[in-house]
């Protein structure tokens, strides 16, 4: 009998165990990613910033500065999505870009 016990713990441990760990990481995984979308989307935020401000003519004294941070924010972005493989929000930027430049 004991050994029938013991069994049934196994298993009511093993159900508990293994359906939580799965639904756990998948929570966090997905947690994690939409916290690395919002990331992306305040750097985004960014560029486009300093893109108007090179635009503007009450940037031209600081122009250079702004196009090295420009600069440097799309490497950012750039190494960001190749390592976090992020290509829908990069996607959906470049199409809004496209509109843009056709109005």
């Amino acid at each position: 009998m004991r050994e029938f016990e013991g069994h049934m713990k196994g298993d009511k441990h093993r159900e508990r165990g293994g359906g939580h760990k799965g639904r756990h990481h998948h929570g966090a995984q997905t947690f994690r990613r939409g916290r690395a979308l919002e990331f992306l989307e305040r750097l985004n935020v960014s560029r486009t910033t300093l893109r108007q401000q090179l635009e503007s003519t009450d940037f031209q004294e600081i122009r250079p500065m702004l196009l090295g941070e420009l600069k440097a924010i799309e490497t950012v972005i750039d190494q960001f999505t190749k390592h976090f493989e992020i290509r829908e929000l990069e996607e959906a930027e470049e199409q809004a870009e496209e509109k843009e430049g056709r109005e």
